[in-house]
């Protein structure tokens, strides 16, 4: 016996007893909106009816269990009443489900990730395929929401408040081994068959099965969260929450709230106090601006839409000239995913180095069995001799920042390819376009920005110089989406756009410590707005020296004078604080914690006394985002940046711009344009033209539009 509704299909096994609530919305998934519970509650209420019911197994139609919240109905949305009506109308279901006086399991035979596994979470029993594709979690938080089918009650009465709160305040993404050792689900099977099979026998074993939650003596796992051990919990979790957030991103902090809330009240009031929280983040301009950005733009990123496409890139064997740790990263990520690799370098010292390098990261590989790895090793090999290089079909040249440098080896190892190959430079910031000038074929040259560590940094910045052609982009962004990356395509001109964005960013963090503002304050003010790293300390990790050395260069492209933070730049670099790499910068790394080397008093004009902290602090926040915000809006009016979604997930993803704000342009956007564009004019006034507002802004400010549609 079958019935079916839009959204659902209910199958019933007379001889068993058991009725499966198949989710199966029209379209590759299952997703939480408004159809999916029109669907729910009619079909939960068919199978309850059913003579002989025994026991109920929900189950998916599709590939994935349920994909979690429609984000598209959930981006859309500011009605705050309605939300959260349909909001309490699923939790009404699950509760109906879970309460309904059956056994109920979850048959995880894909993915149920945010809502769905919450809809996991209301069934007594799960058991997922044990299949390392799946996913199971709850990670609303990375789009600046909390679960809100019910999820951040039902989790810490499962397992408890600590690894509870980590899935929910982090956003932790689990594979079936993971979740089955840690309590999230309660078994796993080795194919759907046997699955079902478990899932019958459960509910022949369990006719009265009940949630831990609704038993008279229900304990919390762990300990009561109200006693001291709890209060501990709590505590640690807010302290180290505000530590590595400083309290400017909504979801996590309100995902502590609301457990810890929850935790005082009865299952049903804890229910009301989520639902209240959810709403109130969803219709709240963090979530559009984190969803827009984490969702639809990174989908549109990876998928590269609007941009050349190719089936066939030709690439089997890749060379890459210079075997430092960029060079060594880049094999790794191109090996594993099939390509022969030969590193190539003029010192057998660095080759060595690098291939160090890579048995360490292919050791890091557990999922690799001992052939497997020995397999992906042998497709690395490092050189001292051009010829070795020969008929490779892409070259990746990592060598030292130097135009002329550059310019011999592309002549050199040119003459080594054929004339299909492609020619890549992964300059961080030289024009592609002067360097193809020493190439033969300057149509098959192309940029390829990766970033540091290779391995684990997922931007992947392909910048086209004037001659580029449309078949060589194409080939490079079918390289690009075999290993991995999410790929921007960015136009020519000295530091393209994310080393201009960071270079802004590190460099006025300089310029406000030589104007006298407390170093200290300088560092706060950027976490404060949400930066992932301040400035002082990413300057230290990149190396003061390489940042002066840039600067320099990028003076030769660019006419701007030399400010008083390049100078303390350079200073520092004279007494050979270059950085942490050497043990001194701005920051002193012999000490114990490590902080900030007291003697950069000494080096500036003046110091400036600072009577209001907190209103310092905003200040300098301002002046940090205002700066990157600045390059990204010049980058829009001269054409290096192609599409407003590469300025956001540039920034993010590249250089570690306040994920919080959803990018620089979704940060002018919440600030106001016009507001933005006075503040800029006020810097200029004061500190000089470098702070100009480009004409894209007078613009924008002058006619009232927006760099994205506002919902």
């Amino acid at each position: 016996m079958s019935k079916q509704n839009e959204a659902f299909r209910v199958d019933f096994d007379a001889e068993t007893g058991i009725a499966t609530l198949w989710m199966q919305m029209q379209g590759r998934v299952n997703k939480v909106n408004p159809a999916f519970g029109a669907g729910f509650e009619p079909a939960l209420e068919q199978a309850l009816a059913l003579d002989g019911l025994n026991g109920i197994i929900v189950a998916s139609g599709h590939k994935d269990f349920c994909v979690g919240a429609d984000l598209e109905f959930v981006y859309r949305t500011r009605d705050a009443a309605l939300f959260l009506e349909q909001v309490s109308d699923l939790h009404r279901v699950l509760r109906r489900l879970e309460t309904c006086g059956k056994p109920v399991v979850a048959a995880l035979t894909g993915s149920a990730l945010g809502g769905g596994f919450e809809i996991a979470l209301a069934c007594h029993h799960r058991i997922a395929l044990d299949n390392p594709r799946i996913q199971l979690g709850l990670p609303e938080v990375n789009l600046g929401v909390i679960p809100g089918g019910g999820g951040t009650q039902r989790l810490p009465r499962l397992v408890g408040v600590q690894p509870a709160l980590e899935m929910l305040a982090q956003g932790q993404i689990l594979r079936p081994g993971k979740a089955l050792a840690k309590g999230f689900i309660h078994a796993t099977a080795p194919d759907t068959e046997a699955l079902l099979q478990q899932a019958a026998a459960w509910i022949a074993e369990n006719p009265k099965a009940t949630q831990p939650w609704d038993a008279p003596k229900f304990r919390y796992p762990g300990g009561h969260p109200h006693g001291a051990q709890g209060a501990q919990i709590f505590f640690g979790g807010a302290a180290m929450l505000q530590k590595k957030t400083a309290g400017v991103f909504d979801a996590p902090k309100a995902a502590v709230e609301v457990v810890y809330e929850g935790t005082m009240l009865d299952f049903e009031s804890a229910l009301q106090v989520e639902a209240r929280a959810f709403t109130a983040l969803v219709v709240g301009d963090q979530a559009k601006d984190m969803i827009r950005t984490f969702w639809f733009h990174k989908n549109a990123v990876e998928k590269q839409a609007g941009l050349p496409q190719i089936e066939d890139a030709r690439i089997g064997k890749i060379g890459i000239l210079g075997a430092g740790m960029m060079g060594a990263g880049i094999a790794v990520v191109s090996a594993r995913r099939g390509y022969e690799v030969v590193l190539r370098d003029i010192k057998q010292e660095a080759i060595d180095k690098a291939l160090a390098h890579v048995d360490k990261e292919i050791g890091k590989l557990r999922h690799l069995d001992a052939d497997e790895k020995g397999a992906l090793r042998g497709r690395i090999s490092g050189t001292l001799e051009l010829e070795d290089l020969r008929g490779t079909d892409l070259i990746i040249e990592a060598v030292f920042e130097n135009i002329e440098l550059k310019h011999r080896v592309i002549k050199e190892t040119e003459a080594l390819l054929g004339e299909d190959a492609i020619f890549a430079s992964n300059t961080s910031a030289l024009p592609i376009t002067d360097l193809a000038e020493a190439s033969a074929r300057p149509e098959n040259f192309v940029g390829l920005h990766f970033f540091s560590p290779v391995e684990k940094m997922p931007l992947l910045e392909v910048i086209t110089g004037e001659k580029t052609s449309e078949e060589t982009l194409a080939r490079a962004l079918n390289y690009a989406r075999a290993i991995k990356k999410t790929a921007i395509v960015v136009g020519d001109g000295y530091g393209f756009y994310t080393s201009r964005f960071f270079s802004a960013y590190i460099l006025e963090g300089a310029q406000l410590v030589a104007e006298g503002y407390p170093p200290i304050l300088v560092e706060r003010a950027a976490k404060a707005q949400g930066m992932v790293v301040p400035p002082l300390k990413v300057f230290d990790e990149v190396t003061l020296s390489l940042g002066a050395h840039a600067s320099e260069m990028a003076r030769r492209y660019v006419d701007t004078p030399e400010n008083d933070g390049l100078r303390l730049v350079k200073k520092l670099v004279a007494l050979d604080r270059t950085g942490k790499a050497d043990g001194a910068g701005f920051y002193d790394y012999s000490s114990t914690p490590r902080r900030l080397w007291e003697g950069l008093g000494a080096l500036v004009k003046q110091k400036i006394a600072v009577d209001d902290v907190h209103a310092t602090v905003e200040q300098l926040g301002q002046r940090l985002m205002l700066v990157q915000a600045l390059e990204a809006a010049k980058c829009m009016e001269n054409g290096v940046l192609k599409h407003a979604r590469d300025a956001e997930i540039g920034a993010i993803f590249g250089v570690g711009f306040a994920p919080n704000t959803g990018g620089p342009l979704a940060w002018m956007d919440r600030m106001g344009i016009g507001d933005v564009l006075a503040a800029l004019e006020a810097l200029a006034e004061q500190h000089g033209p470098r702070y100009a507002p480009p004409q894209i802004l007078r613009d924008m400010a002058a006619d009232g539009s927006t760099w994205f549609e506002q919902v």
